[in-house]
């Protein structure tokens, strides 16, 4: 029984330990891709092609649902600098001025040179 309240005449009473089978655990085996190729398997996430095309300019548009009616969407003309799992990183061309965006915001991109993709040969 948990005691939300103090009580000065309640005595807890011993807990007796369970006994539980003893099981090995063996950890999954996982296979690291090499550093500086993609992994084998297609990893198209929108961070990972942002990564892969790092440095080339381009437009960015994001929209929020919070702002007022000016203020719900933003386009940046830049490049990537950095993208993770939940946020990108641009560098403004015109201002040299850097965003960070939460990826929850992002539409879409426009890119003004051919994209740089993984490999889409069959196997």
């Amino acid at each position: 029984m948990v005691q939300y309240y103090w009580n000065p005449n309640y005595r807890p009473m011993p807990m007796q330990p369970v006994q539980q089978p003893q099981q090995q655990i063996v950890p999954p085996q996982v296979t690291l891709p090499t550093a500086g190729r993609p992994p084998q398997g297609e990893e198209s996430y929108i961070e990972n092609i942002l990564r892969l095309n790092r440095g080339q300019p381009g437009t960015f548009h994001f929209s929020f649902e919070h702002g007022d009616r000016q203020t719900t969407s933003k386009s940046v003309r830049g490049f990537v600098e950095a993208a993770g799992r939940d946020h990108v990183i641009l560098r403004e061309a015109r201002t040299d001025h850097r965003f960070l965006f939460p990826m929850i915001y992002f539409d879409y991109a426009e890119f003004d040179e051919e994209l740089n993709y993984f490999d889409q040969t069959p196997r």
